[in-house]
């Protein structure tokens, strides 16, 4: 370190206060020097900070990234609500024994059949579950809902940190412009803006259709309506069952 005669010797400084600020200069230089290679050698995630956003930052090592980051939202808004014109789907043939105004799933077709009679009914195109989260059996129509919020149970948040707590309804909503409730389950069959899931084994386990389909479903049912999913419609020689055989006696008669 300088001392103030090697100062003055060398430098020829002969005010003291000048050589005093001097001093306090070189020795603010050397530590400078002296602080920066060891803080960078200490913290070396530290060298580009402030050269990335935020999000990008490496966090000290031992501490849990998701304590830093922001909460989850805890309700999001899920947009406008337009007036849905309905639409119905094209009438199909198709024999059944099913009871007419019910509703019929095929997951293999990604089909719902709305029943007219045992000779016709509603095809509507539908999204169904995926790999895992399909399932058959046999519910009925428990509530319907315009505009539904929607509530993702905490497994699908488990799957996705990013989901809200609650999403009101609206265009935005995966639940789309209806919601028809299946029981006491978590599936329904709702409508989706999403015309590319349409015809695709894509959600959760619900059933997904155009806005202007399910606007359409919802005026041709009421709460209680039965809703049978099944992997696969029977063949049309099987989904009729036979008349029963005449009794001896009045077949005897028509002789």
């Amino acid at each position: 370190m300088f001392t103030p005669w090697l100062l003055k010797f060398a430098c020829g400084v002969t005010d003291n206060k000048m050589m005093w600020r001097v001093v306090i200069v070189a020795v603010a230089a050397a530590s400078v020097a002296w602080v920066t290679p060891a803080s960078a050698q200490w913290f070396p995630q530290w060298e580009d900070f402030g050269r990335r956003p935020f999000w990008e930052q490496q966090p000290r090592r031992g501490y849990d990234w998701d304590y830093y980051r922001p909460g989850r939202p805890r309700v999001t808004h899920g947009g406008g609500r337009p007036f849905i014109e309905p639409e119905a789907p094209k009438k199909v043939a198709l024999e059944n024994n099913y009871t007419p105004n019910s509703i019929i799933i095929d997951t293999a077709a990604r089909k719902l059949y709305l029943i007219v009679s045992h000779s016709e009914a509603y095809e509507y195109p539908i999204s169904v579950g995926r790999r895992g989260f399909s399932w058959t059996g046999t519910e009925f129509i428990s509530r319907v809902a315009e505009w539904p919020d929607w509530h993702p149970p905490k497994e699908m948040i488990a799957r996705d940190r990013r989901l809200p707590d609650k999403m009101t309804g609206g265009l935005r909503n995966p639940l789309g412009a209806r919601a028809l409730y299946l029981g006491k389950s978590l599936y329904r069959i709702h409508g989706t803006n999403d015309a590319k899931s349409i015809g695709r084994a894509a959600s959760s386990g619900c059933f997904r259709m155009m806005n202007k389909h399910v606007v359409h479903l919802v005026s041709m049912v009421v709460v209680g309506t039965p809703v049978t999913v099944v992997r696969r419609m029977p063949p049309i020689e099987n989904r009729i069952s036979p008349p029963p055989p005449l009794p001896l006696r009045n077949a005897a008669a028509q002789l």
